[in-house]
């Protein structure tokens, strides 16, 4: 197998897991606060990048990283932007709300185009402008037909795409990254526990089944391996050709919400989905042109 098939295998893979076994495993632990699940995903995620780190050869990295107090500042922000997103997308999956997940993250490429025109001053071609007014279209179809905004969706790509920028503006990799944006957020959530702990209120044990207590302990692993898997294919695929790989994960939520959890799919949001699909493919067309312009 050569080396651009085996990145796209790693691809295919990780947004399979982010858009399929994510929303399927967050469902088994719906019975703990969301807030409490991502403490046990920093908790446990923090017991399961040092291994990887050492077995990577980057723990000097880490640890230079840790030192550099430009970095870590930048970090901290996207650490904020992180936990954020993970915290709307744990309690949109409990709250029957993997719809609004899902097309969250059908617009997020859309929000990041937008932010490297707001904050990075990069230029936008006219498919790009016309996906982010089809895309504006969507949302304003959503609120007078349904009445509401898909604040959801929303948060989670707006969460995802200002976490991005930060990460943009700093030249780190990503399980290094993450490891100090845990590392960040640890003894908050140590402190949390013991909290939960002295209050008799901690679900892990107490509070469960073993079956929901031994489900927690694999939110480390549901954390870093997806993105293993992507470190794999970035850095044996171009970026362009990953791009089109990142709707794979939108897309397996989407039939998981419909034809799994029988999430409520009417005629509005069937419009509001269609428009966001066209955005996507205008979107995408100028990114196809340039891959094809590469391999020429």
């Amino acid at each position: 197998m050569s080396n651009e098939r085996l990145g796209q295998v790693y691809a295919v893979l990780a947004f399979l897991f982010w858009g399929g076994i994510s929303p399927i495993y967050f469902k088994q632990v719906a019975s703990v606060e969301p807030f409490e699940v991502l403490i046990y995903r920093v908790v446990f995620s923090f017991f399961t990048l040092i291994p990887f780190l050492i077995f990577k050869k980057e723990i000097r990295i880490f640890f230079e990283t840790l030192r550099d107090f430009k970095k870590v500042k930048y970090l901290f922000f996207s650490t904020l932007f992180a936990s954020s997103n993970w915290l709307i997308f744990i309690w949109a999956i409990t709250n029957d709300r993997i719809l609004e997940a899902s097309l969250g993250y059908y617009i997020t490429p859309l929000v990041n185009v937008l932010f490297g025109l707001i904050f990075f001053k990069e230029s936008m071609t006219r498919n790009q402008y016309i996906a982010i007014f089809i895309a504006t279209l969507a949302v304003l179809y959503q609120l007078f037909s349904l009445g509401y905004i898909p604040l959801v969706s929303i948060a989670l790509a707006f969460t995802f795409g200002f976490y991005g920028m930060i990460r943009k503006m700093i030249n780190i990799g990503s399980i290094v990254g993450l490891s100090v944006e845990i590392i960040i957020l640890f003894p908050f959530s140590l402190g949390y526990i013991i909290y939960l702990l002295n209050s008799g209120g901690i679900a892990f044990i107490q509070n469960s089944g073993t079956y929901v207590s031994f489900m927690l302990t694999l939110s480390g692993l549901i954390t870093v391996i997806p993105l293993l898997l992507f470190n794999g294919a970035a850095t044996r695929m171009k970026l362009a050709t990953i791009g089109f790989f990142q709707y794979i994960g939108p897309s397996v939520a989407f039939l998981l919400a419909v034809f799994v959890y029988n999430e409520e799919f009417n005629f509005h949001k069937l419009i509001t989905f269609v428009l966001i699909w066209i955005a996507l493919v205008f979107f995408s067309l100028d990114a196809l042109k340039k891959l094809v312009k590469t391999k020429k």
